[in-house]
Order: C-alpha cells, then structure tokens, then sequence
C-alpha cells in the first residue's frame, strides 16, 4: 500500500495564488491573481530545476488568498482557475514524469462554508453533529485559537464519509496524493479509516502529514487527538514522539524534528553539516523511525522563516544545507522562491497578524537569481536519479 515513487520526491512547494499570473508586487494579506494557468505557463522553470513532484496550496473555493479558509470542498475556487485548468496542469505534469500532490484540510474549515451557517442557523440541522458546539450557536471547537475555521466533527460517521469522498473524488482527477494539514486534530480513528479507504481505491496515492507541535499548549488540547495527553501536559510535546504516532495510518511525516535539529545547528556557521556531533544527532534521529515510513525534510515553508534568515543571507551555507539533505535519499521539499534567493529580513511571529507576509511573497519574474537558480539546479542534476 505504500507509494514507492515517492521515496524519489523531490518536491517543490508552490502557494498558488503568489507564484504565477500576480497582478501586482504588492505584498498584502489578499487574493494577487497567481492561478494555475500560472503554473502551467511556468512548469518548464520548475522541471529544469530537477523537481519530479510539486505541491499544491488547496485551491478549493475559499475567503483567503492562501486558501487554508475552506468554504467548498466540492468546488475549484474561480480565482484559481478552473477544472479545466488543474485537469491541464496534471496532464502537462504526467507527461512530464512530473507528479501533482495537494494539500488536503479536513481537520476545519471556514465559518463561511455553507455547513457551518446551517448548523450555527438551526439546531435541527443534519450538519449540526458535523461540528463541536460546546454552547450554541456561538462557542464551538475551531483550529486552536482561529475563531474563523470551525474544526469538523470527524468522528461523526457522516462526516467522516463525506470527507473521505471528497478526498477520493479529488484523487479520480489524478492528483498524486496529499500533504494532509494539521493531522493532529483528528482522532488516530478516523485516521485509520482514511488511510485505508483511500489506499483501497488509490494504492499508489501517498499520504503525508503536517504533525506540528510548536507552540501548543495545554490550552489547546481540547482540540488535538493526540496520544498520550497527560505527558504532554506535563512535559510539553515531544516534536519526536509525535512525528512516530502516526507510522501506520500515514505513508509520511513532514520532519519538524529534523528542521529544528539544522537550524539549531546553522547558526554554528559554515561546515556544519560535516560536522560529527551534527550528523549523529541526525543519524540517531532518523534510527527512531522504521524505514519504509517517509520522513519528508525540508528547510523552510509558508509558515516559518525562510531558511536563509538563519544563514544571514549566505547563499553557500543554504547550498550546503540542501546538500546535506539531497545525500540522505528522502523526499525534498524546496519551497517556491528559495530558488531565486528570497528570504525575509523581519522573523515571523506566531502571535502577529499577518507577519508570515514575509515568507509569502509574490515572485518577481522580472528579478529572477539565475546565477543562484542554476547553482541549486546543478545540485539537484547531481544527486537526481536517472532510472527512474
């Protein structure tokens, strides 16, 4: 049941509405006109690099521009295109060896979506067992702290049904599989019953999972389905511990664990990686999982610093650094942008509005680094396999 191409991922992260077809150099916290036209057009900058997977933002109808604020599971919202679009931009990927994987939100959704209105309108509702209403109609379990996205009551079986479709629905387009957002609000039941439905009806699919713990407090608890709670509690969550507790209902984990490790480790200065106390720290780390769960490294994405904020700029230690992870023969994530140089100079922080602006700017075409974009891609040349 596993998706063995994808032990070859090398992927790269593209927040759609910011990376092709931008009407503006605005940076803002709104819809800029990226789309998936704009990816098609531009799929030759990607393949080039050596990338053989991409990721997609969700590009289903939603408020936000980085469409996480779900408000149609069944629809392509129209500013990102339409299904004739994404249909085109499989199609170019598959012809390409290129594969298509999404990001899938099933944990919440926006209070916008009609759902919610509906259950928060009328007791009676059949969607009112969709969501956790502790007082209604006005106090319900949302994502942490995000009073806008109303977390889903997927222990519900009804729900839990149409969510499974939706994601099968999705998959019958040909999508590749998903990077499933915040896992850890769900029950490991109805994990269970996901990954196996889904592997039934698409075997080759990969399912990989964002298990983040930074800056969960107890507070939050009552929204998360993680094991072991109590220890938790009292010892704060183990980014380690909670990768492991999803090996068998997940194909993969995004390594949080492995991101914290090298940035703790960059500040050190040029060299890091060939040091012995670094690699064994990494060697030990990944000896806690079983092989054939997929450990998805990365340096950076639209929720954290840019990694070359850590390297103050230096291009040479972020090259080392991709390096570094290239030689370990695990999927690769690069997210968009990282390949022309961009990085922030203001640090994002969880508790201000609007500060991850800094890591989710919109491309410039016109300013392209190809000195620094043929040097990554010389990188990838190298450690790129050719059988398959």
């Amino acid at each position: 049941m596993k998706a063995d191409w994808f032990k070859d991922a090398k992927i790269y992260q593209i927040m759609i509405d910011r990376f092709a077809g931008v009407k503006t150099s605005l940076n803002k916290p709104e819809f800029l006109g990226g789309n998936l036209k704009g990816i098609i057009e531009r799929f030759d900058y990607i393949k080039n690099l050596g990338f053989n997977t991409i990721w997609l933002s969700p590009f289903w109808k939603t408020n936000k521009y980085h469409g996480y604020h779900i408000t149609d599971y069944e629809t392509i919202d129209s500013r990102y295109g339409s299904i004739d679009d994404l249909k085109r931009l499989i199609e170019t990927a598959h012809q390409n060896s290129v594969r298509i994987v999404t990001d899938f939100v099933p944990n919440h959704c926006s209070v916008k979506h009609l759902f919610f209105i509906e259950a928060s309108s009328n007791r009676k509702s059949r969607y009112y067992n969709w969501f956790y209403f502790k007082h209604w109609p006005d106090d319900y379990l949302c994502f942490l702290n995000e009073k806008e996205l109303v977390k889903l009551n997927l222990d519900n079986p009804e729900t839990a049904h149409y969510i499974i479709d939706i994601a099968k629905y999705w998959l019958s387009f040909g999508i590749d599989g998903y990077r499933i957002d915040h896992i850890i609000g769900p029950s490991h039941k109805f994990w269970k019953k996901f990954y196996f439905e889904i592997k039934d009806s698409f075997p080759e699919s990969v399912l990989f999972g964002e298990a983040w713990g930074a800056g969960i407090s107890s507070k939050y608890f009552e929204t998360i389905h993680i094991r072991n709670k109590f220890w938790h509690r009292l010892f704060g969550i183990s980014q380690e511990k909670l990768q492991k507790q999803y090996c068998g209902v997940m194909d993969g984990i995004l390594d949080f664990r492995l991101n914290q490790i090298i940035i703790e480790e960059v500040s050190k200065g040029k060299g890091f990686t060939s040091g012995k106390e670094f690699r064994n720290k990494v060697r030990n780390h990944f000896n806690h999982y079983p092989d054939d769960y997929y450990l998805v490294l990365f340096l950076d994405n639209h929720d954290m610093n840019r990694f070359l904020f850590y390297c103050k700029g230096d291009f040479d230690l972020l090259l080392e650094a991709v390096e570094f992870l290239l030689t370990t023969g695990k999927p690769l994530i690069i997210y968009y942008g990282t390949e022309t140089g961009s990085f922030n100079t203001i640090p994002v922080q969880v508790n201000m509005w609007h500060s991850d602006l800094n890591v989710r700017e919109p491309v410039n075409w016109s300013r392209i680094n190809y000195e620094f974009y043929n040097r990554l891609k010389a990188l990838f040349c190298k450690y790129n396999r050719t059988d398959t």
